[in-house]
């Protein structure tokens, strides 16, 4: 036959639920500490209840030996059961319930004794201590058992020792006396326990209720899922206290704000500085899907209250969308100009037709000459002036859109840009920003025209654009560089309310400014100053540094 197999050990399981483990736990320190308490208590008692017992016999000691009498009656009688000695120390311990009253001559023979046949012997214990002049406190065994014991010196009238008394108090009541106790400090050690049990019970429903019944393994799961979340998607997730402080910050959050793990336990105008960033996180501006510019990202933020009084924070980096609404806008545009053109190269090849066909050959070579002329002077007076060839590129499309929308576009006298820029796609972003913003305030409105002003002064190039529509009033002056602001309506493609905020943030990124103002023939008239745009004069442009490539893909309109 095979072998049995051995019996499985049995073990003890905890409760998996967190509330039941906490109340047991709390359930069990509360009980350790009762007995613990109760056995403190306990041991003291014990040895309290010997040292009164002690301490009264030799009290009553004390008082018999102070009656002269006695000590009279010793030296003068001899000892016998019926002798005034023994009918006084009866007397006494009669009086004063103790067990016995032995008094003793300086030889050690008792003078009394409750049980009379014992008196005219020797004492059972050493009289030595109280027949020297000592008192003496001691829990002994003599010939009426256990007993605490008070012993003293007897002096006659002259002060000479003559003898001792010595008086007992049955150890049996010591020990009823805390047997007695007992009961009723287990009584209270008992109602502690309630006490505390009752406590245990309630601070564990709150835990049941805070932790929604979990078990630990729940609670070590889903930190460990939270983990694995907060760090794999593609959203920043900011969390905050009740205060206002950052608690927590996944990767995606401390890439799309640029912090570290430093700005946790910080408050958020500590961690970012104050700014409308600040402001959505913080719950200061509300609604959802709120628009904010962080560094040369475009940020979509909403927030979330918690049923502590915090708040979780989503962050989605909505610069590659923001990027394709541009190009979306752009090619819609170039398609809109494209289909004008070909509107207007069409007539242009019809007049050029009928002229060949009227035999006016020296007209129609003329009328060829003056439309190739008009693009080709704009293109070299751009390029004379502006010799960075993508700010040059950029202006040159514009004049083309700009004509079409029936708005003339042109350089100032005093435009002169070398080049020599540090960040041309920077500059690229805000010329374009602040041009397409122009063109949209003065399409359709008589004698449209917008004019864009470059200088470059050593290192500091500054650009002015001016244009002949509304203008801006003096309270919206401020109010257009906030991010998500604008009059303009929302395309259903992407929002509104970017590009002057990010015109104003690629200028203080180099230590500029960004301004609107009232041009001189009316409208209004942006200025953009950029102190470090250019390299020295001694450097070649080959050295330049390149600049963010997210800085050009970022939305470029106004936010009027």
């Amino acid at each position: 036959m095979s072998p049995s197999p051995p019996a499985r050990r049995r073990r003890l399981h905890l409760p998996r639920r967190m509330f039941a483990q906490v109340l047991l736990m709390q359930v069990a320190i509360a009980a350790g500490v009762a007995v613990l308490a109760t056995g403190l208590f306990l041991a003291p008692l014990s040895d309290q209840l010997d040292d009164q017992a002690m301490r009264r016999a030799l009290a009553i000691a004390q008082t018999t030996a102070a009656q002269p009498q006695i000590a009279e009656d010793l030296t003068d009688t001899p000892a016998t059961a019926g002798g005034p000695v023994q009918r006084e120390a009866e007397r006494i311990r009669t009086a004063t319930k103790a067990e016995y009253i032995v008094v003793m001559d300086r030889r050690g023979v008792r003078w009394s004794h409750p049980t009379p046949s014992e008196i005219g012997r020797l004492v059972s214990t050493d009289p030595g201590q109280a027949l020297a002049g000592h008192d003496v406190m001691q829990i002994d065994s003599g010939t009426l058992g256990r007993t605490a014991r008070g012993k003293v010196p007897l002096r006659d009238g002259d002060g000479k020792i003559v003898g001792a008394v010595s008086v007992g108090i049955a150890y049996d009541s010591v020990r009823a006396r805390l047997l007695h106790a007992i009961p009723g400090l287990f009584a209270y050690a008992g109602g502690a326990l309630a006490v505390g049990a009752l406590a245990a019970w309630l601070i564990s429903r709150r835990v049941q209720r805070q932790t929604r019944d979990l078990a630990f393994s729940d609670i070590s799961a889903l930190l460990a899922e939270r983990e694995a979340m907060l760090h794999g998607i593609r959203e920043g997730v900011v969390a905050l206290d009740r205060g206002g402080r950052i608690r927590l910050l996944n990767d995606e959050a401390r890439r799309l704000l640029g912090i570290g793990d430093e700005a946790v336990g910080r408050s958020l105008d500590e961690a970012l500085g104050e700014g409308r960033t600040a402001d959505v996180l913080a719950g200061r501006v509300t609604g959802t899907d709120l628009l904010t510019v962080r560094g040369q990202r475009v940020l979509v933020a909403n927030r979330m209250p918690t049923d502590d009084g915090g708040a979780v924070a989503t962050l989605r980096d909505r610069t590659e969308l923001e990027q394709l609404g541009r190009e979306l806008d752009s090619t819609r545009g170039l398609i809109d100009a494209l289909r004008a053109q070909d509107h207007e190269h069409a007539n242009r090849m019809h007049t050029v037709l009928g002229l060949l066909e009227l035999e006016m050959y020296d007209d129609a070579v003329e009328f060829v000459g003056e439309v190739v002329g008009d693009h080709r002077a704009t293109a070299e007076q751009v390029a004379e002036k502006i010799q960075d060839p993508l700010l040059a590129a950029l202006l040159v499309g514009k004049a083309t859109v700009a004509a079409e929308r029936g708005v003339a576009l042109s350089l100032a006298d005093r435009t002169g840009l070398p080049d020599r820029l540090i960040d041309p796609r920077g500059l690229v972003t805000i010329v374009g920003n602040l041009v397409d913003n122009a063109l949209d305030a003065t399409a359709g409105t008589p004698h449209a025209r917008v004019e864009v002003e470059l200088q470059a002064e050593g290192r500091t190039a500054t650009l002015r654009v001016r244009d002949t529509g509304p203008g801006i009033p003096e309270e919206q002056r401020e109010l257009i560089f906030t991010e998500g602001w604008s009059t303009k309506q929302r395309p259903a493609h992407r929002e509104r309310g970017i590009g002057l905020p990010l015109v104003r943030r690629l200028a203080e990124r180099q230590g500029g400014s960004a301004t609107v103002g009232e041009a001189a023939g009316g409208g209004a008239e942006f200025t953009v100053v950029l102190p470090e745009a250019l390299a020295a004069a001694d450097l070649e442009p080959a050295l330049t540094v390149p600049s963010d490539p997210h800085a050009h893909t970022v939305a470029e309109e106004e936010s009027r």
